[in-house]
C-alpha cells in the first residue's frame, strides 16, 4: 500500500501547504510587500525597478500567480504601449497583516541568522565501511 496516495486527498486541500507553498516561493512575498509599500497601484516597470534581480519573465509569472490566487489585481489601460497597473486586493492586504510581522522579525534578527550561518559546522558524513 502506498501511504502517499492515501494522504493525497487531504494534501490537496491542506490550507497550510496550499497557501504557503505559493507564498514561500522566491518572489511572491517580496512583490506583495513592494506593492503594499507603493500604497496603491504600481506599473510593471516600477515593480521591476524595485526588484532588479528578478527577471521580467519571473516577475510576470509571479504577478500572474498572485492574480490567480486573488491577492493582486491587474488593470490594463488601452494605450500604446498598453499600460498595466498592479495593486493588492482586499485579500492581499489581509495577507500582509501577518506578513508584516514576519518581515519585522526578519529585519530584527537578520544579523543573528547570518552569524549563525557563518558559525554552523555541518556534521561529518559517516564513512562507509
Amino acid at each position: 500500500m502506498n501511504l502517499h496516495k492515501s494522504k493525497a486527498p487531504y494534501a490537496d486541500r491542506c490550507p497550510i501547504r496550499d497557501v504557503l507553498d505559493r507564498m514561500g516561493d522566491r518572489w511572491s512575498m517580496l512583490v506583495m510587500f513592494i506593492t503594499l509599500k507603493g500604497h496603491g497601484m504600481l506599473r510593471f516597470t516600477a515593480l521591476k525597478a524595485q526588484i532588479p534581480d528578478v527577471s521580467q519573465r519571473m516577475l510576470a509569472q509571479t504577478l500572474r500567480r498572485l492574480e490567480h490566487d486573488g491577492l493582486v489585481s491587474r488593470t490594463v489601460y488601452p494605450s500604446i504601449p498598453p499600460r498595466v497597473d498592479y495593486a493588492l486586493t482586499a485579500l492581499g492586504e489581509s495577507f500582509m497583516q501577518p506578513l508584516n510581522e514576519l518581515l519585522a522579525w526578519a529585519e530584527r534578527h537578520h544579523d543573528q541568522v547570518r552569524a549563525a550561518r557563518r558559525q554552523y559546522v555541518p556534521p561529518q558524513k559517516a564513512q562507509a565501511f
